[in-house]
């Protein structure tokens, strides 16, 4: 198997760890000086293995099946550069966001910029700490091609990495990058010294929120259900291994967060938000966190609108 992954990242260089031990993996970054190392300081405390290739020349990759765990935001500038280059092969998007640009997940963006390859997507519930140390996880691999996905998975699982497959991308694709918005909007609720319960009321009506505009955009309600919707969101929640739910306690609590930091949920918020006005879909909580992230909104002025909704039935 030849595996490589794009992005050197915690997340992409943890998957490409967990890999090494199925075969050739090599591991693309734009900087990385680090590799000499072998330590990426994005992933402290985990040693590369000694057979996994780093690189930042993209011409080196060769491998048929590239997983792309780039940030969403950044997806599509790549793709317009390197798009050419991948066509033909088996391309799993690892992005977990909506595109601000296009108001599109990162599948359309790569079904867009390279015709010929094959799509996939891999999400789920999981840590890039927890895979590198081989930690037990299970994740969703969707593809529209039934065959495709059954090849994937096969390929793509590992002794501690349980992949479940499904052919619905778009519900698998939506139930990652909504659950960010959500896990924000968690966090906020405990920075600002509001307590698990309304974390654990955001977390319900949120998950509502994430069906409403999954299926009204054509995904399946069971996929929601699964480990890429439910699993993802309690996940993300509720640990603060997660960065969108310590941007959430950062901005509940009204403190600076971590410069330069990726937090896909912030930038999704607003193309939610946009999307949600198109289709006439009630996002409540969406449009709250697009608010909150802004700046135009303050935590309070959030509760107060949370509170003051109408009353209607669950």
């Amino acid at each position: 198997m030849s595996v490589a992954v794009i992005g050197a990242g915690a997340f992409g260089t943890a998957l490409a760890v967990n890999l090494a031990g199925r075969g050739q993996v090599t591991l693309w970054g734009r900087d990385t000086g680090w590799a000499r190392g072998r330590e990426n300081p994005r992933l402290p405390g985990i040693r590369l293995p000694a057979g996994m290739q780093v690189t930042n020349r993209i011409d080196m990759i060769q491998a048929e099946t590239l997983l792309l765990a780039l940030p969403a935001q950044v997806l599509g500038g790549f793709l317009a550069k390197h798009g050419a280059r991948l066509g033909g092969r088996r391309l799993v998007n690892c992005a977990k966001g909506i595109d601000l640009a296009t108001l599109t997940g990162p599948s359309a963006l790569i079904a867009r910029a390279c015709p010929l390859a094959t799509v996939a997507v891999l999400t789920g519930p999981s840590f890039a700490a927890d895979i590198a140390r081989g930690l037990p996880t299970a994740l969703t691999l969707a593809c529209a091609d039934a065959a495709a996905a059954e090849a994937l998975q096969r390929d793509l699982s590992t002794a501690t990495l349980r992949l479940y497959r499904t052919t619905d991308v778009t519900g698998a694709e939506l139930g990652g990058a909504l659950k960010n918005i959500i896990a924000i909007a968690a966090g906020a609720a405990i920075g600002a010294g509001y307590g698990d319960s309304a974390r654990a009321s955001i977390v319900t009506r949120g998950f509502a929120e994430m069906g409403r505009l999954a299926t009204a955009l054509g995904a399946r309600p069971e996929t929601l259900n699964g480990l890429s919707g439910l699993g993802d969101l309690v996940l993300t929640c509720t640990s603060e291994q997660s960065r969108n739910f310590r941007y959430g306690l950062a901005l509940g609590a009204g403190r600076p967060f971590a410069q330069g930091t990726t937090v896909e949920g912030a930038a999704t918020a607003r193309a939610v938000s946009a999307l949600a006005r198109q289709k006439a879909i009630e996002m409540p909580i969406s449009d709250l966190v697009a608010g909150l992230a802004e700046g135009r909104i303050a935590m309070k002025q959030a509760l107060d609108i949370l509170l003051n909704r109408p009353l209607k039935e669950e």
